[in-house]
């Protein structure tokens, strides 16, 4: 057992008001550990310490605080075993994701970051040549953008990556000289502390990073409205979202939204069909679907339609559905029975839509425990249904046929979210030209590989901004003009 037993407020482990909830391994369904439930006032305490530290942190050297999170990350990689461990029993990922995806990623946006923290935050602009006039004399002016610090920035992460995403914001949000209110997903909260504890270790000042957990809406709503908080990072539902952004609103506070997706992947016909059916199955093996990016709208052109569905069926044909800590395991739990129960309702919807379940649509029979729901391929599907729509968030996947290239376009853009796109052509020329035309955030061309300096965020409904590489340093920034006579 695993327990974060106290929240962590102004450098200091703090006993819960609202006592402590237990944390399941969706693998087992077995209590992981005790995880601190707090109340609003302690919410607003945290905020409180963070808007206390800032004015000190946001004028500390940029090579100190580059310093203390390459210190953090060297804590974090010396116990890169227990941290993976306690992150595979709380989210139930499989061991190479768990290690290689959730906290290997954790420690290098940090070193990351840390390189970020030294990045210029000044840009000179090309000097104005004033006619004489009602605001003075005929001048030069010159002029400086400058980005400064946001404030305090409140963190609500998601549970599918309890180590990267909470790391994605904390790092580049201290390296520009925030202070930060981190309000880990209910479901995996207790690797979020080791991280504020490494942190701590590390060298950063009482204040600079704070944790709240709970279990409770109200934990996460405390976090938003807080007074002292500026700007409101948040990674989940476009549901929460909308009513995270109506509060922003309210108070003028800066947003990040990555919100939700339903990948587009167009296939066409002369597409190489491994490369994509390899891309496409990420869905079922990159923690069981459970994942924003996942191309799980596959778009396929008419004469590759049902080799497409052939294949990918194959494919499924071969994946271990099991315990995540098995070596040969490929698709794992999701994260709760409620989440199973809502993916294996959407199956269920998909087959009265009229859609011809080709693989899965019942539960595993094996293990007689855990959240496990088998990876499912749903063809002859229209664009009208539901669960082409919506986003389901596990390990199915929709596909439709299309004939021409504009058709392709319209129903990949025919959707509410826009966050990753994919398109899979022999032809790089009408690859880029698609690309250019679908209405998403990101596009990958023949691959679901990312490029970790790329910006990343949503169009539509699927998010506000953008973040990683340098980008984050500037989405946890605002713009200040500098101008002075020449």
């Amino acid at each position: 057992m695993s327990s974060a037993r106290q929240l962590f407020i102004g450098g200091e482990w703090a006993e819960p008001d609202g006592g402590h909830y237990e944390v399941i391994d969706p693998a087992t369904e077995e209590v992981v550990g005790l995880a601190p439930e707090a109340s609003r006032e302690q919410v607003y305490a945290a905020a409180s310490a963070a808007a206390e530290a800032f004015p000190a942190w946001s004028r500390t050297p940029p090579q100190r605080r580059a310093a203390i999170l390459d210190r953090a990350a060297e804590v974090m990689q010396r116990d890169f075993a227990a941290h993976a461990e306690v992150a595979q029993a709380e989210s139930g990922a499989t061991t190479g994701t768990a290690r290689g995806m959730q906290v290997a990623v954790g420690v290098a946006r940090f070193r990351r970051y840390a390189k970020g923290a030294v990045e210029p935050v000044e840009q000179g602009l090309p000097p104005q040549i004033n006619e004489a006039g009602p605001m003075g004399k005929a001048g030069v002016v010159g002029a400086l953008a400058v980005r400064q610090p946001v404030g305090v920035v409140t963190c609500i992460t998601s549970y599918n990556n309890p180590w990267a995403n909470p790391a994605g914001k904390i790092a580049p949000a201290l390296a520009m000289g925030n202070t930060v209110v981190v309000k880990p997903a209910p479901q995996d909260p207790l690797s979020v502390y080791r991280m504020a504890a490494a942190l701590a270790e590390a060298g950063a000042p009482p204040g600079v990073v704070n944790v709240v957990s709970g279990a409770s809406p109200a934990v996460g709503a405390a976090a938003v409205d807080a007074p002292d908080v500026d700007m409101v990072s948040f990674t989940g539902s476009t549901a929460v979202g909308q009513r995270i952004a109506e509060v922003c609103g309210r108070g003028m506070k800066r947003q990040l939204m990555e919100l939700g997706g339903k990948g587009a992947a167009v296939v066409f016909d002369d597409a190489d069909l491994d490369s994509a059916v390899a891309g496409i199955g990420t869905t079922y093996s990159f923690y069981s679907g459970q994942i924003c990016t996942a191309p799980t709208r596959v778009l396929a052109q008419r004469g590759v339609y049902e080799a497409l569905v052939e294949r990918l069926t194959r494919y499924l044909g071969r994946l271990t559905v099991g315990d995540p800590r098995a070596p040969g395991t490929v698709v794992g739990p999701v994260i709760s029975a409620a989440h199973r129960d809502r993916i294996e309702s959407y199956v269920e919807l998909g087959r009265k839509e009229g859609a011809r379940v080709v693989a899965g649509g019942e539960r595993p029979s094996a293990p007689e425990r855990g959240f496990y729901v088998a990876p499912t391929l749903l063809a002859d599907c229209t664009p009208d249904m539901r669960v082409v729509r919506e986003e389901i968030f596990g390990p199915v996947v929709v596909v439709l046929p299309f004939d021409e290239e504009d058709e392709g376009i319209a129903l990949a853009n025919d959707s509410d979210y826009g966050l990753i796109d994919y398109v899979w052509s022999g032809d790089i020329a009408r690859a880029f030209r698609v690309a250019r035309q679908l209405r998403a955030g990101g596009v990958g061309v023949n691959t679901v590989g990312r490029n970790m300096e790329a910006p990343f965020g949503g169009f539509k409904k699927s998010g506000v901004g953008r973040d990683v590489g340098s980008y984050a340093l500037h989405a946890y920034s605002e713009l200040q003009a500098i101008v002075w006579p020449g």
